[in-house]
This record gives C-alpha cells, structure tokens and sequence, in this order.
C-alpha cells in the first residue's frame, strides 16, 4: 500500500490544473419593458396584496372552488407525469455526477489445475489456485467534460421543477376556469326559470284577456310559444353544464361518475391581484424560469462538446492477493498489484467534433429565442388579461343600465297591454330584449371572472423561482 501517497502527490498538480472549458453561462438580457401599458391611468378596484399566494383561489372566497383545486396536485394526472419526470431529472444528476468518482471493483476465484511430471508416465500433480484483487480506475475530468455534464444535468432538473410548477398552474387555472363556466350555466338556469316564471305570468294575462273578449287568440298563442321555447332553453342548459363538471372531474383525477357539483350563484365579485412590476414575471412565471434554465443546460453542454478536443486522461489500479493455498493467502508474499495511466486523443474526426461544437452553439442560440419568445408572451398574456378586465369592467356597468331600462320597459309594456292601449308583440319584443340583454350581462360577469383567473395566470399564480430545488443530491448512493 505504500505506492498511494506517491500516487496522490502526483494526482495533485493535475485536480489544481483541472479547468472546465466552454463558456460560462450569463443570462443573455430579455425584453422588460418599463410598466405595464393598461395600467396607465387605471385604478385597480380591489387589490389583494394580503392574499395568499399560495393557494392563488383563495381570493374568490369559494369553499367549493377551494375543494376542487386542493385535489389537482393531489390526483390530477398530468401532474404527476411532470412529477415523475422531475424524478427522472435528479436522477440523471446523480448519474452524471457519479462520473466524477472513481469506479472501484472487487473479484475472487479459485482454480483448479493440473500438469504431467515427467513424459510418457501419466502421473500429473494438481494444485489449486485462489485470488482476491481489487480494481481502481478514474476517468480524470481534467478539462470539466464530466463537470459541464453535471452542470446541463442541474439545470435539466430545474427546467423539470419548473414544468411541474407550470404544469400544476395550467391545471389550477383551467380548472377554475371551468369551475366559473360552470357556475355560469348554474346562473343561466336560474334565469330562464325566472324568465319561465315571468312568460307564465304573461300567458295567463293573455289567457284572461282573451276570456275577457279584449284579445285574439293569436296572443295566448304566441305566449304560450315564447314561454314553450324558453322551456327548452332551459332544458339545454344541462348539457354544457354536464360536460363542464365532467372536465373537472378530469383535472381532479376523477371519472366523471365520481364528482358531483351542486348548483350555485356565479360570484358577484371580480377579484385583481396587482401585477407589480413588469420586470417581476421573470421570477414569477414557471415557463419563463423553465425556458432560463434550459438556456443553462444548453450553454453547459457547448463545454461538453469542446472537451472532446483535449485527451482523456484515466488512472487505474489493481491489487491483490495470489496463492496455492486459502489457509496462507492474505501473507504479503502473496501480494501483487499494478498501476496504470493512459491518455487518449482523436487526431482525425472528418470534422465531427467541430460540428458537434457548432451544433451545441445553435442548440444555445435557439434556448436564447425561445426564452425572449417566453418572456414577450408573458407580456402579452398580461396585457390582454388586464385590458379584458379594464373593458369588460366597463362594458358590465353599461350592461347593467340596459338590462334596469329594459325591465322597467317590459312592466310599462305589459301594463299598457292590458289597458289595451298596445299590441301584445310590443310586449314580446320588450320581454325578448329583456332576456337578451340579462343573458349578455350574465356573459359579461362570467368572462370577468374567467379574465381574472387568466391574469392570475399570466402573472404566475404567485409562483416565484426562490421555489426552485436547490441543492439537488450530491451523495452517490453505494451500488
């Protein structure tokens, strides 16, 4: 054993002249504009700054919605591919990292021999041979090939962290999505059972004044028609109500049979969440962190493809133990070993190397555009989402007008129908515009709700990338 220390000194010199070629990675700069364009001159109406951006729903203040979004992570299967793959990711890590250690083996065996004594006698002798040696060999990381390798491998395991964050705030936000669709067609309902209710008041008023000899029948005949239509608007109200219940039941992990929504009130309320800084979504979005990181993984493996130019340089080691007899073999006249160097290089490759560079340069270049191409949707996602709710927060307050005029027009109609004093069309058209313009607030409340969640969305969820994994293992476990 006394051949290790002398080994050691001259290992030394090379670790302290090891250095990683290939560029170090610096990220390349994004388009950040200065402040959000709608949010010039605008006043968010309820900022939630002391909302818990964790659980992003909570701002709806929906028990039922809080039930929902809890089950995602839990059971919804498109998480947990991303998860699995997250897993496979820091499993590449220890793999790649592993190539930094020295691989250390260990054999045995006996034989069993004979030879002749002399020529033509037939008398052999045998003897029996045992050994017990161990192996040393290191592939020395001298110019950082294994280094860059373990350093693309970490940030391939951040970009899968991240496409889980993203993967779990896509099913979060479709679901709530759903959830308001949902509640919309549940608000639907309630209107055309309460249109229902109106149309039957208004047959019967048609019905006594035709008893009564003031009308044709042609008017209990159109209003029995209005309200029989309106009857089957209602009915098919459950079908899209049906398929929005079932595509929760699927982001929760759910067969459809297995999930039952009760109705209820669409939300009255439209939360905001203040989106801050512009500059905030590249900590705060998952995909932009994803498409960073990739650019990462991407830059290190341009240093991968460089070392290919330098010589490998590997260190080996053997040493046992040889002897006739099991009682006798651990004696230090049985002792053998050996030590070894040996340094390889590629003189001639047809150009293979200096393409596979030039391929890692592109693959580089290609992550760069695609991370500035994230970061300009991101813009744009937040954008339309607070340009939606700027518009349609104003299109909800003339709506509402409207639908108080035509209410009050429908009674002045009716009342004047009785008198006599106007046909009973001018009363259905009343009605008819009445139900329209109800229908189309319902719609505005419904996109405002759906609009928040999307800003919600665009802006992260909360998310920041301080919730990447840091520290990815280290240890190699023994095999």
């Amino acid at each position: 054993m006394r051949f290790f220390p002398g080994t050691a000194v001259l290992i030394l010199p090379v670790f302290v002249a090891g250095c990683m070629v290939g560029p170090d990675y610096q990220r390349p700069d994004a388009p950040v504009p200065p402040a959000f364009k709608e949010l010039d001159g605008w006043k968010l109406s309820e900022p939630q700054d002391d909302a818990d951006k964790g659980a992003w729903w909570a701002v709806y203040h929906d028990p039922e919605l809080d039930r929902l979004e809890g089950m995602v992570e839990i059971s919804n299967q498109t998480v947990k591919e991303y998860e699995a793959q997250y897993r496979n990711a820091v499993a590449l890590v220890a793999e790649a990292r592993a190539g930094l250690f020295p691989t250390v083996g260990v054999s045995g065996g006996v034989t069993r021999a004979a030879e002749h004594i002399s020529q033509g006698s037939g008398r052999s002798r045998a003897a029996t041979e045992y050994t017990i040696s161990g192996t040393v060999s290191w592939d020395l990381d001298v110019w950082g090939r294994v280094r860059r390798q373990v350093e693309s491998s970490v940030a391939g395991a951040e970009v899968s962290a991240a496409d889980l964050a993203n993967a779990k705030l896509s099913a979060q936000a479709t679901l709530a999505t759903d959830y308001f669709d949902l509640r919309a067609e549940d608000a639907l309902a309630d209107l055309l059972r309460e249109t229902t209710d109106a149309y039957r008041h208004a047959l019967q008023i048609t019905e006594n004044q035709y008893h009564a000899g003031t009308t044709s029948n042609a008017d209990v005949v159109t209003a029995r028609a209005q309200l029989q239509s309106t009857e089957a608007q209602l009915v098919g109200v459950g079908v899209q109500r049906q398929q929005y219940e079932h595509a929760i039941a699927m982001l929760t992990g759910h067969a459809p049979a297995e999930l039952t929504i009760a109705p209820a009130p669409l939300a009255s309320a439209v939360p905001v969440v203040p989106p801050g800084l512009p500059s905030a979504l590249l900590e705060r979005r998952p995909d932009i962190a994803a498409a960073e990181r990739q650019m990462r993984a991407e830059n290190a493996l341009i240093g991968v493809q460089v070392a290919a130019f330098y010589p490998d340089i590997s260190l080996s080691a053997l040493g046992g133990l040889t002897g006739n007899s099991l009682s006798q073999l651990f004696t230090i006249s049985n002792n053998v070993w050996s030590l070894g160097a040996s340094a390889s290089e590629t003189l001639f490759s047809g150009g293979a190397r200096s393409a596979a560079v030039a391929a890692a340069r592109a693959s580089y270049d290609q992550s760069v555009a695609t991370y500035r191409q994230t970061v300009l949707t991101a813009f744009q996602q937040v954008e339309d989402a607070l340009s939606n709710l700027r518009i349609l927060e104003q299109q909800a307050a003339a709506e509402a007008i409207a639908v108080d005029s035509t209410r009050r027009a429908v009674d002045i109609t009716l009342n004047e129908y009785r008198a006599g004093t106007v046909a009973y069309t001018s009363v259905i058209t009343e009605q008819t515009l009445l139900l329209t313009d109800q229908q189309a607030a319902l719609a505005i409340q419904q996109s405002r709700l759906v609009a928040s969640v999307a800003l919600i969305e665009a802006l992260g969820g909360g998310w920041s990338s301080a919730a990447l994994p840091e520290g990815i293992p280290m240890a190699v476990p023994l095999d």
